[in-house]
């Protein structure tokens, strides 16, 4: 997802990585009286998630116990949820967060829309598989069961991979899409959704790119402002994330990390989430749009709104100011 901007992460691969030693310094950090938290974080917050697996791989083969049994153990609430959420695999990580978003009473959209809207094709491919292997039934099957409408239509498309490939770009198409969403919308009584969602989830992020800019030259408005008036609920909340992702990811994150920390009480879940899984893919360029558009770092803002070892992992993975 590279149209607008090159992506930074705040993790990267540690050089000297050596598997064997992290693994017994973990181990040495959780055994006998009292856990060295410290520890776990300098080590688990500064290897990438290809490292991590090795050191799961070395602590299970030399040691004969599973890191994450033991990490679970020794640790608690959301610094656990923090480390625990490192240890995965990201699109084992990602599959955990859509199928918590579906489980029990009610559904959290919000959560289904984060992590799929800002997905290319071939990363929701991953994330499909992955469902199933690791819970027995498809993505797809679940989310119809969970939602409904247009929502529901919209989001099957995402995950059928119906998206054209990125770079896939035919500037003719595109003002002939532009033409085909100002008819659905602004150019008459009512709206016909579906004229929407079928552009927003089959175009790849490229060719939306070019349908948005010459949307604003046939209107006059942005795709945004045409939207807001024309749809609502979950549906706009799904392809406005889908239109902010194309433009700018970045944004779309920086906006829901300033949401989760914005008045009383902290929306945790979503913060660990979005800095986990955007760690190692463009943390620093969503630290950069935070920064730019709230006046403070999003260090600062983390230090502010959380508190002891859960506040200290946040921080080493967001990394220095």
């Amino acid at each position: 997802m590279s149209w607008y901007y090159t992506p930074v992460p705040t993790v990267v691969p540690a050089e000297d990585f050596d598997a064997s030693a992290d693994a017994n310094a973990l181990r040495g950090a959780m055994k006998g009286f009292g856990t060295d938290e410290q520890a776990i974080i300098d080590i688990l917050c500064a290897r990438s998630n290809a490292q991590r697996q090795q050191i799961m791989e070395q602590y299970s083969s030399e040691l004969g116990r599973d890191l994450i049994d033991d990490l679970k153990s020794e640790l608690g609430g959301k610094f656990e949820d923090v480390i625990v959420g490192l240890m995965m695999p990201p699109e084992k990580y990602l599959c955990k967060q859509l199928n918590k978003a579906m489980k029990g009473m009610g559904t959290d959209e919000d959560t289904l829309i984060e992590v799929l809207a800002p997905q290319t094709n071939e990363e929701v491919k991953k994330i499909v598989d992955c469902y199933e292997e690791m819970y027995g039934r498809p993505l797809a099957e679940h989310l119809c069961s969970e939602t409904d409408g247009s929502f529901r239509r919209l989001l099957t498309m995402i995950i059928v991979g119906a998206r054209d490939a990125q770079g896939t770009v035919d500037a003719d198409l595109a003002v002939e899409q532009a033409k085909q969403l100002y008819d659905a919308g602004e150019g008459k009584l009512g709206t016909d959704e579906e004229v929407f969602y079928k552009i927003l989830a089959h175009a790849s992020f490229d060719q939306l790119e070019i349908v948005f800019e010459e949307y604003k030259k046939l209107s006059g408005q942005t795709i945004e402002q045409a939207m807001k008036s024309e749809l609502s609920g979950e549906l706009y909340d799904a392809l406005s994330a889908i239109v902010e992702c194309v433009q700018m990811a970045p944004h779309f994150f920086a906006k829901r990390l300033h949401k989760a920390m914005d008045g009383a009480g902290t929306d945790d879940e979503k913060l660990i989430r979005i800095i986990v899984s955007r760690s190692e893919i463009d943390l620093q360029n969503v630290k950069d749009e935070f920064e730019q558009m709230y006046n403070k770092t999003l260090l600062s803002a983390v230090r502010n709104e959380c508190s002891g070892d859960y506040k200290r992992a946040l921080c080493a993975l967001i990394g220095g100011a």
